[in-house]
């Protein structure tokens, strides 16, 4: 499959797994919409970890995978999309790798209903997920009680506070410290 966008190398993709608010009904979803009509990113289905990851919120109900293979109960579930490098540039600034909120590293994901009869194994897909910055996700982990979601729905997003109606008095970086310090 071949993504054709506005850039020079408009065949270069990256599969990209979303497990929080850029997926379908949530708040974030908005940007995919834009980068789909655009050309820059394609819906490839629901897809589930293939490792049990720790899925948490930290403040304002952000959603955060961590990068702690094994230490979860859970795979996490979420979808799969191939994002241009153009569009892949737009996730970098909302997920905020530059300011050392996510860093984008590899996973692995499997569609979520496969054969049964080699645990689906065989359809495994290696893509690059946004997991929260290695700096603080064994913080975020210790703070969420070492317990975690299978999924960002909406149950798990109530109490989730858009960007534009947090507090500006500090950076989201010093929300997280100030959150992992919290009893």
């Amino acid at each position: 499959m071949t993504i054709s966008g506005n850039n020079a190398d408009a065949s270069k993709q990256t599969l990209i797994f979303s497990y929080g608010t850029l997926k379908h009904g949530f708040s974030n979803h908005t940007l995919m919409q834009d980068l789909i009509s655009q050309n820059d990113a394609v819906f490839l289905g629901n897809y589930i970890t293939d490792l049990r990851l720790p899925l948490v919120r930290g403040p304002y109900g952000v959603p955060f995978l961590l990068n702690l293979p094994g230490a979860a109960r859970h795979r996490v579930r979420g979808e799969l999309y191939s994002v241009s490098d153009s569009g892949l540039q737009r996730l970098d600034v909302l997920e905020g790798i530059t300011l050392g909120h996510y860093e984008r590293l590899p996973i692995t994901v499997r569609p979520e209903i496969c054969d049964a009869g080699d645990s689906g194994r065989r359809f495994v897909v290696d893509a690059e997920a946004y997991y929260a910055h290695r700096s603080f996700a064994d913080d975020l982990w210790r703070r969420s009680g070492q317990e975690g979601f299978e999924s960002y729905s909406h149950e798990v997003a109530k109490g989730y506070v858009r960007r534009d109606l947090r507090p500006k008095d500090r950076s989201f970086r010093e929300q997280i410290t100030l959150f992992c310090s919290s009893n």
